[in-house]
């Protein structure tokens, strides 16, 4: 009877977490600008060639218009759009290369769909070697 008390105490606390540290990352996560912006998105091929490319767009998330511009693909997973293509560069997996995203040269932490825009925005696509 002890144990079973113990346990659903520890259920309780624990869903009580869970549920404040969804509550911060909603209040604090960076909100979506509505309304026409303009971006500017740096391509750093493997070769280390760099590309600008300028968009102008009312789409709120950077995923959105990087795939409406035909600049990226990728596959959608369950942490939202995996980026396996840039700019007709395709990461090879088996050499451990991927496309990080950087904002200003920090690297965003979140997926390319999950990652919102504001005008004036600057991002960076880099291919990267090793995980």
């Amino acid at each position: 009877m002890k144990n079973q008390r113990k346990i659903i105490i520890s259920l309780a606390v624990l869903v009580i977490a869970i549920a404040a540290l969804f509550g911060i990352y909603q209040f604090t996560k960076t909100p979506a600008t509505a309304g026409e912006k303009s971006i500017t998105v740096e391509v750093v091929h493997k070769d280390e060639t760099v590309k600008d490319f300028k968009f102008d767009t009312s789409r709120e998330f950077l995923g959105e218009v990087l795939v409406d511009e035909s600049l990226v693909e990728g596959e959608n997973g369950a942490y939202g759009l995996f980026i396996t293509t840039v700019d007709g560069e395709t990461a090879d997996d088996s050499n451990q290369e991927w496309w990080c995203i950087t904002k200003e040269g920090s690297q965003v932490n979140t997926s390319a769909d999950q990652t919102p825009i504001a005008n004036g925005d600057k991002y960076e696509l880099t291919l990267m070697i090793g995980y």
